[in-house]
């Protein structure tokens, strides 16, 4: 029976029910996967012998070495197990070819050693008693061979040529070999047959013919049942749109009419006027962040310089690379602390005293951590930073969790006193309304950021790979995909509402749509991460069957998309005398629409099914996925709050329609380039080349040195979204230093605004 939710606002208690089931079926699954990869992981033995009875090297030198190959950035310039950077080689799958060619070689080569090598590969010869693992004599006398290889062409190279490195980037012999022992582990991992299983710790991968590395019967069948629940969930869920959209509420809304204010007529509040530095800040890291992936894509095309000039010296391939990420995830989500600090007094209606203090202190905050961060992670890399204090002060070296351990907690802390400006500017607003209604589905988002950012502290250099990676990805997937994704939802439906596109019931009502949909398939669809990093076979067969919901809602949104766009036009209608403020935080807010589809609905599902995973994992198929769903809903959502909040800060003759317009145009065409142009034809070319010629082969330098004519393709891609962050720099900067006057407003818990009357005033 339907019962209040605050004012003017009815829900049935079914939602609830309903997301709350969810939610702890969801993280029931996460908990017993959790159980199981503590379990199932592979094992580090405390001793790797020869059968001659030599040790090789030790569990310590494989923790060791894995902490030496995060901290020094190779995650960032190559990868194990398919994750991590593009330029160099996945060191899982090369040093596996390699060892299996120098063992066929030592064995004299012909069909009898290529099966003695296979069988010899695939044993498992681990004794869990004694905690030792035992190889053949030819395993311990390749390893030898391939520490100098690594240690001469990856690691200690005289000069940069196409490596990307930099000459000596790791000069140690001891640090070097703990590296290469941690990579010979990971090698081992995906050949020794799992105990009890027909297949390795791996699940078979890489593809490896010498190894005897082929699709497993669970990627096939997990495969075909991903698209069936794929076709089936789509064809229900449009069916249920059809027939029970009218539940939403946009008929009921088609009768308002509203007259749009001038943003000269908007007081704001001192924390709203603080928050134009957050953006200016945003705009900066994002011109800053777009000249880094112009120089990360330039490696591609030409990996043994920037237009003559030896860039792998000042600023090596790993260092570009770790500071685009990070940088990137700077500007998303001060973007999205800006934004929701901005639209707190509106919700409440008022503003507390000591916010504009407490913005002020959290942007120094995040100043500190981005300035103290990206110089440490430059530092580890260059081995300024020795000993125990790397991890912590320098770099963790984890893709997209690069930065050092201090500065992860206090990007933690910093978010939880993002929490404490929220709490205080909506406190109000919360005790007045129902639990469930929009101001606390706003602020329940926001403290969603925080704990799940924070689980990333699980993840340490030293933490067994599969363990840390399983932690690591609720970062990557679910703090960013699932309840990033959430904040990100209730506060354009905020806008909406605010628009007077929507009342707050219908709002309220596609929030908890969405979050039930994409809590569905986004919790436990976090494994498709994590088919071959070492967990078990149960990981991929549910990670595979849920992660085909994640684009359920994706079409959803689509079509809510164009709904809204449908209303908001109509309502316009007989309206011409009143000029829409927002057209272009409305056009960024359709690519988002547009993007989320496309970027991460298509190029996702395209990834995420273990068939095509387990031969383009780690291929630019990857990175194509990354760009489209990074940047174009991310990113494009974050510049459409930017534009939205400059509208207020900006005096009339300082606002520009066409440098805006250049802006929207100039990324959103950019990025098509980079996707249409390069990152899809080229990863479409390693895919083939994965079945043509091994996984190794594809991830070499010399498969992109074959393709250079394509890599060079992306240039006028990276130039266009390099030009549409100016006119953000310049307009944010206008915002900071000429923001338009507006009458004294005391800082206090007075009412300022009038609900919903930010942007229009309702009319019928």
């Amino acid at each position: 029976m339907p019962q209040s939710a605050g004012p003017n606002v009815e829900f049935s208690s079914r939602w609830i029910q309903s997301i709350v089931l969810t939610f702890v079926v969801g993280f029931a699954i996460l908990g017993y996967l959790a159980i199981r990869i503590y379990r199932d992981s592979p094992p580090v033995p405390a001793r790797v012998v020869s059968k001659s009875g030599q040790t090789v090297f030790t569990g310590e030198d494989i923790r060791a070495g894995q902490e030496a190959f995060l901290t020094y950035g190779l995650m960032q310039y190559g990868s194990v197990y398919g994750h991590g950077a593009y330029l160099g080689p996945d060191f899982t799958a090369d040093y596996l070819h390699r060892l299996a060619v120098e063992m066929h070689r030592a064995y004299g080569g012909g069909a009898a050693a290529d099966e003695r090598t296979r069988r010899e590969l695939r044993e498992n010869r681990y004794d869990p008693a004694n905690d030792v693992l035992t190889w053949t004599d030819a395993q311990a006398g390749a390893f030898e061979a391939l520490h100098q290889h690594y240690a001469a062409e990856v690691m200690d190279r005289q000069a940069s040529g196409g490596g990307g490195l930099g000459p000596h980037a790791i000069q140690d012999p001891a640090v070097s070999r703990r590296i290469v022992a941690f990579i010979a582990w990971t090698a081992w991992t995906a050949a020794a047959t799992r105990p009890g299983r027909p297949h390795s710790y791996t699940n078979n991968w890489p593809p490896e013919d010498l190894v005897g590395n082929r699709l497993t019967q669970e990627a096939v069948v997990w495969s075909t049942l991903s698209i069936i629940v794929l076709l089936g969930g789509i064809g229900l869920l449009l069916t249920c749109f059809g027939r029970y959209s009218s539940v939403l509420g946009w008929h009921a809304d088609e009768s308002r009419r509203v007259r749009f204010r001038d943003p000269s007529e908007i007081s704001l509040t001192p924390s709203q006027r603080a928050t134009a530095w957050y953006f200016a800040v945003v705009a900066v890291m994002f011109l800053a962040q777009s000249l880094l992936g112009g120089a990360v894509a330039h490696y591609h095309a030409e990996t043994g310089g920037f237009f003559g000039y030896d860039l792998a010296r000042l600023l090596p391939y790993n260092l570009a690379r770790t500071w685009h990420l990070q940088l990137a995830l700077f500007w998303l989500v001060a973007s999205f602390l800006a934004a929701g600090i901005f639209l707190a007094p509106v919700i409440a209606g008022s503003e507390p005293g000591g916010q504009r203090f407490l913005t002020f202190a959290l942007l120094g905050a995040l100043f500190v951590v981005v300035v103290g961060s990206l110089a440490g992670e430059a530092a580890s890399y260059k081995g300024m930073i020795q000993g125990s204090a790397r991890p912590v002060v320098g770099a963790q070296g984890w893709e997209y969790l690069d930065l050092g351990r201090f500065w992860q907690w206090l990007l933690v802390l910093g978010l939880v006193i993002w929490c404490v400006i929220l709490f205080r500017g909506l406190r109000q607003k919360l005790q007045a309304e129902h639990y469930a209604n929009l101001p606390h589905l706003f602020f329940y988002s926001a403290l969603s950021i925080p704990l799940f950012y924070a689980v990333g502290l699980l993840a340490h250099p030293r933490t067994d790979f599969a363990i840390a990676d399983f932690w690591r990805f609720w970062v990557v997937h679910l703090w960013v995909e699932d309840f990033l994704e959430l904040f990100t939802t209730v506060m354009v439906a905020y806008i909406f509402v605010l628009l007077g596109i929507v009342s707050a019931k219908t709002a309220t009502r596609v929030v908890y749509l969405d979050i039930l949909l994409y809590s569905v398939g986004g919790v436990v669809g976090t494994m498709h991460h994590m088919y071959f990093s070492g967990t078990p076979a149960i990981h991929m067969a549910l990670g595979a069957f849920f992660s085909a919901a994640e684009v359920i809602p994706l079409t959803f949104l689509t079509v809510e998309a164009w709904t809204f766009l449908q209303l908001g036009a109509r309502q316009q209608e007989g309206a011409e005398q009143y000029q829409f403020p927002h057209r272009w935080g409305v056009m960024f807010l359709v690519a988002v629409g547009f993007w989320n589809f496309l970027g991460a609905g298509v190029f996702g599902f395209l990834i995420n099914l273990p068939v095509i995973s387990y031969y383009e994992i780690g291929t630019q198929l990857t990175a194509n996925h990354a760009h489209g769903a990074m940047m174009g809903v991310y990113g494009m959502l974050a510049v459409s709050l930017l534009v939205f909040c400059l509208r207020y800060y900006l005096r009339a003759e300082d606002w520009s329609e066409r440098m805006v317009s250049f802006s929207f145009w100039a990324l959103n065409l950019g990025l098509a380039w980079m996707v249409f142009a390069n990152l899809f034809p080229i990863g479409v070319l390693q895919l083939a080349d994965v079945v043509t010629n091994g996984y190794w082969h594809a991830r070499s330098i010399e498969f992109f040195e074959q393709h250079t004519y394509i890599e060079w393709m992306r240039l006028p891609g990276d130039a266009a979204v390099i030009l549409g962050t100016l006119p953000l720099v310049y307009l944010t900067a206008k915002s900071v230093f000429r923001m338009r006057p507006q009458r004294p407003l005391q800082e206090q818990a007075a009412p300022v605004f009038r609900e919903a009357q930010l942007l229009t005033e309702v009319r019928g």
